[in-house]
């Protein structure tokens, strides 16, 4: 059975300006910390791939309802009507941003970004035009040529047992007092589930997020049939929620994460709420949980596994299942086929964000449960909609807390960063290239066979 909270379709290509500043880089970027922003790519091949890629891009902006606006006056892309304006991208440096955008392809695009190559008065509906149309915006026999030219993921960033740590390391350990500046109340860092749908979502404010967050861990816990006595599971702890969340039921919680930091804060947190008897969160990886639960639950974190580990992981839930038991996970989704096309690609969210990353199909997550283990995909919801309204309260808090995110020594290329990170994620849900889905697994009766 699959439900669904809504369409995924693009709904804010009309919006004004964001509500906040965008921070400007420094006159003078430390090249120490910075290496890819300070300095504009310069060989051969990246002058030569710049006045190709920069062909590409403007061949296919000026089909695109977007500006682009360059310092000598030039505009490009479908002129706004009356009542109608399209999101406007402020090219600074033409030729950096060219010469990135031909060195690193959508790496260089960020990067530019981060540079301050160009600007946008609302990034995220300006990432929405060139989200809806990934697949089409570079001529379809240059992207058959894609994989001899752009980067692919190193091999230090695979998924093995010796990387995950480092690669969890490098986004959750960088602060929690980071992720304090914009989550809230709960320290959930997962798309919320509010209880609007449709059009009003858009209308969603921070007063009702915190309860939102709680509705989507509850739900997960109630599909799970987490209650008095259960022996839960939870892979990938975050800062705690869910684990506390399922210990005010009367359940037991074994919980693992491969981040020091936020073991540290859910265990505190754990401890305050009076349940450090029913809790335990240790640093481990999935593959080294032993024992046997009645319920396994995760939220967003199968997206850290990395594509050649998926039948892993959900052997590793299989194996640790208690007979009867039930399985609830939340992950982002992508189309299949942009899974098979992207799946070995080295992105600007792996080498800033999410080393090792790659984002499910539902396809592939049923192909592999059916085929390789004994579970088997019984429901899912799809709430993509929600993320994007998730996402949008964090840019905004995030933004409101400029100045408290500098004091912690985040500089603004590193605001850059994580603003274009957030819009970008936002794009992918707001135009439906990803979702968000709520999935509920068991075990195939005898009858159903393997």
């Amino acid at each position: 059975m699959t439900e669904a909270t809504g369409s995924g379709a693009t709904r804010r290509t009309n919006e004004a300006a964001a509500p906040y500043t965008v921070p400007q880089p420094p006159a003078v970027v430390d090249a120490a910390i910075w290496p890819s922003i300070a300095t504009v790519p310069s060989s051969l091949k990246a002058r030569v791939a710049g006045r190709v890629a920069e062909a590409i891009f403007k061949a296919a902006v000026r089909r695109l309802p977007i500006e682009v606006r360059y310092p000598d006056g030039t505009v490009l892309g479908k002129p706004a009507t009356p009542g109608h304006a399209y999101p406007v991208m402020t090219m600074n440096r033409p030729g950096a941003f060219a010469a990135r955008l031909g060195d690193g392809g959508l790496i260089g695009l960020g990067e530019s970004f981060m540079a301050g190559d160009w600007d946008a008065d609302n990034l995220t509906a300006v990432m929405e035009v060139f989200a809806a149309r990934v697949g089409t915006l570079v001529p379809e026999p240059l992207q058959k040529l894609r994989a001899l030219y752009l980067p692919r993921q190193p091999r230090k960033e695979r998924n093995t047992e010796q990387n995950t740590r480092s690669n969890i390391s490098r986004h959750y350990d960088l602060s929690n007092e980071l992720f304090t500046s914009f989550l809230d109340e709960t320290m959930t860092y997962s798309s919320a589930l509010f209880p609007e749908s449709g059009g009003a979502l858009e209308n969603v404010t921070w007063k009702g997020f915190a309860a939102a967050q709680q509705a989507k861990i509850d739900r997960l816990l109630d599909k799970a049939g987490v209650t008095t006595g259960s022996r839960v599971l939870e892979i990938g702890t975050g800062w705690g929620e869910l684990a506390l969340r399922a210990a005010q039921r009367g359940a037991t919680v074994y919980s693992v994460t491969l981040s020091s930091e936020q073991q540290e804060l859910a265990r505190q947190r754990v401890a305050e709420a009076g349940y450090a008897d029913a809790v335990t969160i240790e640093l481990k990886d999935y593959r080294a949980v032993e024992g046997e639960y009645d319920a396994v639950v995760s939220v967003e974190m199968i997206e850290a596994v990395g594509f050649e580990y998926w039948a892993t992981y959900f052997q590793t839930i299989e194996r640790v299942l208690a007979p009867g038991g039930k399985v609830a996970i939340q992950a982002i989704t992508i189309a299949h086929d942009r899974l098979m096309a992207t799946r070995t690609s080295y992105t600007w969210v792996h080498k800033y964000i999410f080393p090792g990353g790659v984002i499910p199909s539902v396809r592939a997550i049923e192909d592999i449960t059916e085929k390789q283990t004994g579970l088997r995909v019984r429901e899912r919801l799809a709430m993509g909609e929600h993320y994007a309204e998730t996402l949008r309260l964090w840019e905004e808090r995030f933004m409101a807390r400029s100045e408290e995110v500098r004091a912690l020594g985040f500089d603004e290329i590193f605001q850059r960063m994580w603003l274009f990170y957030l819009c970008y994620s936002r794009a992918g849900f707001e135009t439906g290239y990803l979702d968000v889905q709520q999935i509920v697994l068991d075990r195939r009766s005898v009858d159903e066979g393997r």
